[in-house]
C-alpha cells in the first residue's frame, strides 16, 4: 500500500477520498428511492408499512456509527505511525463488534418488532402487519450493515475509498435489481410481495458484508479478539452514540412540532428537510476525507501539518458551503415546485427555505471540523458540543415555538442556534490546538 499520502495534502488528495465516500453515503438513498417506488405500486398499505419499517431499521446505521466513524479516526492514526498491521487489527476488532451487535439487534428485533410497529402505526391493522412482515426479514440484514460499516471504517483509515465504495455498490446495486423480480414475481419466479423488498435488501447485504469479510481474511492478520481494543472502539462507540442521540431528539422534536401546526406546515418543513440531508451527504464525504488525514498526520506525528491540514479542509467546507447557499438561493422559485403542487405547502415553504440556504456556509464549516476532530477522536467533545446545543440551542426554541405559535420560523431558528453553537464550539476547539493529540493511539 506504500507511505500514508498526509504531506502537504491538498483538494486533489481530499477529493480522491471524498468522492468515493460520496457515492458510499448516496448508494443507501438511492437505493431507498427504488425500494419505495417498487413497493408503492403495490398500494397505499404496503407502502405506509414500509415506511415504517424502514425508519425503525435505520436506527441501526444511525445509532452505530461509531462502528465506521470511531473505526476511521483509531485506524488512521496507526496508518499514519508506519503500523499497518495493527490498523487492520482495528478493522477485525470493530467487525467482531458488529457480528456481536449484529446478532443481538436481531434477537431483540424479532421480540419488540410487533409492540414497536403497531405503536409506530397506532395500533393493530393492515400497516402494522405489513411493517412487521418486512421488519422481521429485513432485521436478519443488521449484522451484515454492521460489517459493512466496519469495513467502510478500516478502509477509510488505511485511506482507501475506492474499494468500500465498490463494495457497496455492488451491494446496493444487486438489491436494487432483485427487488422488483421478487416483490412482483414475473415469469417463474415467485410474487413475495412487499417481504421480497425485505429479501432483496437482505441478499445485497450478504454480498457486500462478504466483500468487506474476504478483503480483512486477505490482509492475513490475527482473528483473534482483542479485549483493550475493543473497549477502546466501545469508550468511543459510548461518545458517538450520545452525539447521535442528540440529533434524534431535535429532529423528532422539530418533525413533532412542525405537525402541530397542521398538514402544510409539515409538508414544508419535510421538503427542506430532506433536501438539508441531502446536502449533508456532500459535506459528510469532506468530514470522511479530513478524518482519515488528519487521524494519519497525527499518528505520524505531524502536529503543525494537522493544525494547516485542518483549516486547509474549513475552507475547502466553507467554499462548499457558499456554493450551496448561491444554488439554492437560485432555485428558489424553482426547486419546491419538484416537490410538490400544493399551493399551501409552497406559501409555507419560503420560511424554513431562506433560514436553509442562510446556513450552508456555517453547515460547511462545522461538517468539516466535526471531521477533523473525529479524526483527531476527539470525540468525547464533540459528544458534549452537540448536546449543549441541542439543550441549549435547538430544543429550547423548538419547544417554545410550539407554546407561542412562532410555526416553522421557531424551528428553524432552534436549527440555526443549534448550528452557531456547534460552530463556535468546534471552532474554539480547534483554534485551542488541544485535540491534536500526537501518537498511534489518543491516550
Amino acid at each position: 500500500m506504500g507511505e500514508p499520502r498526509t504531506e502537504n495534502a491538498g483538494a486533489r488528495e481530499v477529493l480522491r477520498l471524498a468522492v468515493p465516500a460520496l457515492l458510499v453515503l448516496a448508494a443507501e438513498p438511492l437505493y431507498l428511492l427504488v425500494d419505495t417506488a417498487v413497493v408503492g405500486h403495490l398500494g397505499a398499505v404496503p407502502l405506509a408499512g414500509l415506511a415504517i419499517g424502514a425508519v425503525l431499521l435505520a436506527q441501526v446505521s444511525t445509532q452505530l456509527t461509531f462502528l465506521s466513524y470511531g473505526t476511521t479516526a483509531r485506524a488512521a492514526r496507526l496508518h499514519g505511525a508506519g503500523r499497518r498491521t495493527d490498523a487492520i487489527v482495528e478493522g477485525v476488532q470493530s467487525t467482531w463488534l458488529a457480528l456481536g451487535i449484529g446478532v443481538l439487534l436481531v434477537v431483540i428485533g424479532q421480540l419488540v418488532a410487533g409492540p414497536v410497529a403497531r405503536g409506530l402505526a397506532g395500533g393493530t391493522g393492515p400497516v402494522a402487519d405489513a411493517a412487521i412482515s418486512w421488519l422481521r426479514v429485513a432485521l436478519f440484514g443488521a449484522p451484515l450493515v454492521l460489517v459493512t460499516m466496519a469495513g467502510n471504517g478500516w478502509m477509510r483509515g488505511l485511506q482507501d475509498t475506492a474499494r468500500p465504495m465498490r463494495y457497496v455498490l455492488v451491494g446496493n446495486g444487486l438489491s436494487a435489481l432483485a427487488c422488483p423480480l421478487l416483490v412482483y414475481g414475473p415469469g417463474p419466479l415467485p410474487e413475495l410481495g412487499m417481504v421480497g423488498s425485505a429479501v432483496a435488501n437482505v441478499a445485497g447485504q450478504v454480498v457486500a458484508a462478504v466483500l468487506f469479510g474476504r478483503a480483512l481474511l486477505s490482509e492475513r492478520v490475527s482473528l483473534a479478539p482483542v479485549p483493550a481494543v475493543l473497549r477502546g472502539q466501545l469508550t468511543m462507540g459510548r461518545d458517538l452514540v450520545l452525539r447521535s442521540l442528540g440529533f434524534q431528539a431535535c429532529y423528532l422534536s422539530a418533525a413533532a412540532v412542525a405537525a402541530r401546526f397542521g398538514a402544510a406546515p409539515v409538508a414544508a418543513h419535510q421538503v427542506v428537510l430532506q433536501l438539508w440531508n441531502f446536502q449533508a451527504l456532500v459535506l459528510d464525504s469532506l468530514a470522511i476525507a479530513a478524518q482519515s488525514l488528519i487521524g494519519a498526520t497525527l499518528g505520524a506525528g505531524g502536529a503543525s501539518r494537522a493544525h494547516a491540514l485542518a483549516w486547509r479542509v474549513t475552507r475547502y467546507g466553507l467554499v462548499l458551503g457558499c456554493a450551496f447557499g448561491v444554488i439554492f438561493a437560485a432555485l428558489a422559485g424553482v426547486l419546491p415546485r419538484a416537490f410538490t403542487n400544493d399551493q399551501a405547502v409552497l406559501d409555507a415553504m419560503p420560511v424554513a427555505w431562506w433560514f436553509f440556504v442562510a446556513l450552508q456556509p456555517i453547515a460547511g464549516v462545522v461538517f468539516a471540523l466535526d471531521g477533523v476532530l473525529l479524526g483527531a477522536g476527539d470525540a468525547g467533545f464533540l459528544r458534549t458540543a452537540t448536546l449543549l446545543g441541542a439543550g441549549l440551542g435547538f430544543l429550547p426554541l423548538i419547544w417554545a415555538s410550539l407554546a407561542f405559535g412562532w410555526g416553522l420560523a421557531g424551528i428553524w431558528t432552534g436549527l440555526a442556534m443549534f448550528m452557531l453553537v456547534r460552530l463556535a464550539s468546534v471552532v474554539a476547539r480547534t483554534h485551542s490546538g488541544s485535540w491534536a493529540v500526537l501518537g498511534a493511539v489518543r491516550s
